[in-house]
């Protein structure tokens, strides 16, 4: 009986000690492979393609003795026509592996739901500006996405700037006979909606100082995350995945590793004495060392904290303090308060130690001047005047 291994992507046909065949991918070209026995001798040879289908069937047939270890029986097939689950299962399995950690997640959710939506038997060649108004309409909508939930323009944006970047892969790349997987991505040139005015907030001192004397009833791991992403400028997906090997308190020093990071930025960085300080807590708090998460699990301490969990604390602080929930108030406000606080400094000294690729990301999306900087703007502009 035939098998398949969804885990290991490799499909079994026939009978151990008999006619067992076996299909697996490539790991280097991703094109499958077949493995069978004469003799006792292992047999390996490529079947130069990366059709799961075709290959599965192939094996079926080798199995069953209806082919050699030549394949003549394919030797004339016809490729098969490619569908969005063929597409989607290449690009997953040859550029989503490149990506960093929060990007694989993104990718694995956002492709099944695209699938979901227009259909795994779907020629993306045939998908045209209609499916993409109707994919935008009931994605506002929360009629299709993880959460059920309406969304706003910025997520619809991310999302459909993804199936842009996966169909202009397939408008470059090429099959095994050499031919593109597409001709052309069918829906360049269609407008992006974008979020007219992107709700950013930024967390004042008055609200983080708040959140800090209550920080110590929610949770020591909460207090930890707090000031380190406080004094940092970090995301708390790059503080939530810190292991102790990665913290050099004697030269005040944090590697912060590509994987856990967004844009996959590895960067050093040196931290203030306030982080130093909470560290010492969480040491005490969380005697680890090595590869040992300094913010673990609470049922798996060789793990770290999940996303849900910080977002928990961070609800519960803001409940406690007596803040009243805004809507997008959360941990990234404090990147921005640690961008907007050091709007003095140099952009390419502030990039580095908050962990930015570009000064125009900063710009654009994380500086915003607040009243008093303005004011002495315009007091040092009375002081200076300019010549005449």
């Amino acid at each position: 009986m035939a098998r398949t291994k969804r885990s290991r992507r490799s499909y079994g046909a026939g009978e151990w000690g008999r006619n067992r065949v076996r299909i697996f991918p490539d790991p280097k070209t991703g094109m499958f492979q077949i493995e069978w026995r004469e003799n006792g001798r292992r047999f390996t040879r490529s079947l130069k393609h990366r059709d799961w289908r075709r290959a599965k069937r192939q094996a079926d047939e080798f199995a069953a003795g209806f082919v050699g270890p030549d394949l003549n029986g394919e030797a004339e097939a016809e490729p098969e026509p490619l569908t969005l689950e063929k597409l989607f299962e290449i690009y997953g399995e040859e550029v989503t592996p490149t990506k960093s950690v929060c990007s694989r997640q993104y990718d694995r959710g956002a492709l099944a739901m695209f699938l979901r939506f227009f259909g795994k038997d779907r020629k993306p060649a045939t998908l045209s500006q209609r499916d993409w108004d109707r994919f935008i309409r009931a994605r506002r909508a929360g009629r299709v996405g993880p959460s059920g939930r309406p969304v706003f323009d910025r997520t619809v944006e991310r999302d459909l700037r993804f199936l842009l970047a996966v169909l202009n892969w397939a408008a470059r790349s090429r099959n095994e006979a050499g031919e593109l997987l597409l001709d052309s991505n069918p829906l360049k040139g269609l407008r992006v909606p974008r979020e007219k005015n992107p709700t950013r907030v930024i967390l004042s001192q008055a609200e983080y100082e708040a959140l800090l004397r209550v920080s110590a009833q929610i949770d020591w791991r909460f207090r930890v995350a707090l000031v380190l992403a406080h004094e940092t400028g970090h995301r708390i997906g790059a503080i939530r995945h810190l292991r102790w090997c990665d913290i050099d308190t004697g030269s005040g020093v944090i590697w912060w590793r590509a994987e856990h990071d967004k844009t996959g930025f590895e960067h050093r960085t040196p931290v203030t004495d306030e982080a130093l300080r909470v560290l010492e807590e969480a040491r005490k708090a969380n005697p680890g060392n090595g590869d040992a998460p300094v913010l673990p699990a609470r049922r798996d301490s060789a793990r770290s904290v999940g996303h849900g969990t910080a977002r928990d604390w961070w609800n519960r602080a803001e409940a406690l303090a007596g803040l009243e929930r805004k809507r997008g108030r959360g941990w990234h406000s404090l990147r921005r308060k640690f961008a907007s606080d050091l709007m003095d400094q140099p952009l390419k000294v502030l990039c580095e130690l908050g962990g930015w690729r570009t000064a125009q990301t900063v710009l654009q999306c994380y500086q915003r001047p607040d009243e008093d900087r303005l004011k002495k703007a315009l007091a040092e502009r009375r002081v200076n005047p300019s010549p005449s």
